[in-house]
């Protein structure tokens, strides 16, 4: 935007986003409040699927495999059988079963807190890490998916597409104190009006902020 900073230009995005969305984190995978490493599964199997449709295989999954010990002794071609609707399904049963094991063996199955120990689990990549941190842990960190890569580059002309690549830069453009926000709220805009297909400029409450719309 012309006559501000990006750093500025976030601060009044983030005043306008906690105006329509709220300022609490919303949390769109289910999972069972005792059982951590649901969520972290849930995250895991997100990648390149709808959060609808994991919540939907997840219901029945979290049924059958009850606890991490169920996980980690499953039949792997079982378990790609049963999340075969999140697509992915042979390298996310790995990392599923694979971290399973590993959160038993070293970690007393506790899910770590830590994004470096975190990035050691197999499946689990920096988005995957930074949400887990960010939504359960209520540690503030960036997660880009689709959503936040696309809309960000718009905001602020970025042109940039690799999701780390943009990571970077928004961790420098936006106060950390807003990172988690920004992740969820920027997800919750793309989803309702800054579609990937028809998105509703003329009815965004952030147009006057977007690069993109004052070109």
């Amino acid at each position: 935007m012309k006559g501000m900073t990006k750093k500025e230009q976030s601060k009044l995005i983030v005043k306008k986003l906690k105006k329509m969305y709220g300022a609490e984190i919303p949390l769109y995978l289910h999972y069972h409040k005792n059982k951590k490493y649901e969520f972290l599964f849930a995250v895991m199997l997100s990648a390149q699927c709808t959060d609808e449709r994991v919540n939907e295989v997840t219901k029945d999954l979290y049924k059958k495999y009850t606890s991490l010990k169920d996980f980690a002794s499953a039949d792997i071609k079982e378990l790609e059988n049963d999340i075969y609707a999140t697509g992915f399904y042979h390298n996310k049963a790995k990392g599923i079963k694979g971290t399973a094991i590993i959160l038993l063996d070293k970690y007393k199955g506790k899910v770590p807190d830590s994004f470096d120990e975190l990035i050691k689990l197999p499946g689990v990549g920096r988005k995957t890490a930074n949400v887990v941190l960010g939504n359960l842990y209520g540690i503030q960190s960036m997660a880009v998916d689709t959503h936040v890569n696309r809309i960000s580059n718009k905001l602020f002309t970025l042109n940039e597409k690799n999701s780390d690549k943009v990571c970077d830069m928004l961790e420098k453009i936006v106060d950390k104190k807003d990172w988690t926000l920004w992740n969820t709220h920027i997800i919750a805009l793309g989803r309702t009006i800054c579609t990937a297909r028809n998105p509703k400029c003329t009815e965004c409450f952030i147009k006057d902020l977007c690069d993109k719309y004052n070109y």
